[in-house]
């Protein structure tokens, strides 16, 4: 059998300067070497010829792994705060406005939209906007005002999605197919409304896809996001594996650490915004899955285990 080297996240992002174009590699190389030592920045790792994982389920995020959706929620985001005239500072003529670098970083600290509002304006003052006209400042008129932003957000964000501009990131499509043929387990576990979930898989990855999904979670499902594991272990539990036996595709830090919290491992696929974090913790980095195949993820979970 032939040993795996997985490539550091030091070699995929040798400086903060170059570009993403530059590393579109194949992480996966193969030696006639057993065994094989290989190191991330923090962690090192060994491939050893048995091993009690086996895959059993693969389980896809959706906003990041299925499309590159970062840029459409900001929008979409924006578009709500120009819509209601949401002003955290009272003498601003503008409404609010989430630029793209401060997005990016929103985004991948803190999972949901409504959280992601939530703590944005604890964090910069309750705004005044045409859903109330004074910042509201009890908790009930404060939900209220979350929940109809993020209502007309999703709507929004359901309109660009069937503008038919989107279309899904490299790989995506076959992998889930490889997995389905092989009579692997599929699942999405998403952190994002399911009502806009649901558009998206029906409109990217079609409804004969969608409707053979063995499982589709959404932040409604559970009571926390990620980066809690709520999501991933309710999964395990519908589909009826071992967390140890499922695998999870992620693009980001926080979904890295609600897959690890729930023990599983996990695979990443990072976008332009997330490709600087720190992803120690995932047994393989990808800039795309266009060079990924299953048997390849099925090494990996079999012949990957972290050294004491």
């Amino acid at each position: 059998m032939a040993s795996i080297m997985i490539l550091s996240q030091t070699t995929l992002f040798p400086s903060s300067s170059t570009k993403l174009s530059s590393l579109f590699l194949n992480p996966l190389l193969y030696t006639k070497q057993l065994p094989l030592r290989f190191k991330t920045n923090r962690k090192s790792f060994s491939v050893s010829a048995s091993s009690s994982h086996s895959l059993q389920a693969l389980i896809f995020d959706c906003d990041g792994v299925i499309l590159e959706s970062e840029h459409l929620h900001r929008q979409a985001y924006n578009d709500a705060f120009s819509h209601f005239n949401v002003r955290c500072n009272s003498s601003s003529q503008l409404p609010l406005n989430w630029d793209s670098d401060f997005y990016d970083e929103l985004q991948n600290q803190i999972g949901g939209g409504k959280p992601k509002m939530r703590w944005y304006f604890k964090e910069h003052g309750w705004p005044a906007s045409t859903i109330f006209d004074m910042p509201p400042e009890n908790d009930d008129d404060r939900v209220k005002l979350i929940d109809a932003l993020q209502d007309w957000k999703t709507e929004r964000y359901k309109e660009i999605i069937k503008s038919g501009t989107v279309e899904p990131r490299p790989g995506v499509l076959r992998l889930m197919d490889e997995v389905k043929a092989a009579g692997k387990k599929l699942a999405v576990c998403s952190a994002a409304t399911k009502s806009s979930v649901i558009l998206c898989l029906e409109n990217l990855i079609g409804m004969e896809r969608f409707q053979g999904l063995d499982c589709f979670l959404a932040g409604d499902d559970v009571k926390e996001k990620k980066p809690d594991p709520s999501i991933y272990l309710t999964a395990a539990k519908k589909l009826g594996v071992s967390e140890k036996d499922c695998l999870v595709v992620e693009d980001s830090v926080i979904g890295l650490q609600a897959a690890t919290k729930a023990g599983m491992s996990c695979v990443i696929t990072y976008t332009s915004s997330t490709a600087d974090q720190d992803f120690k913790d995932a047994i393989a980095t990808y800039p795309d899955l266009s060079d990924v195949r299953l048997k390849d993820l099925e090494l990996l979970l079999q012949n990957v285990v972290a050294a004491n």
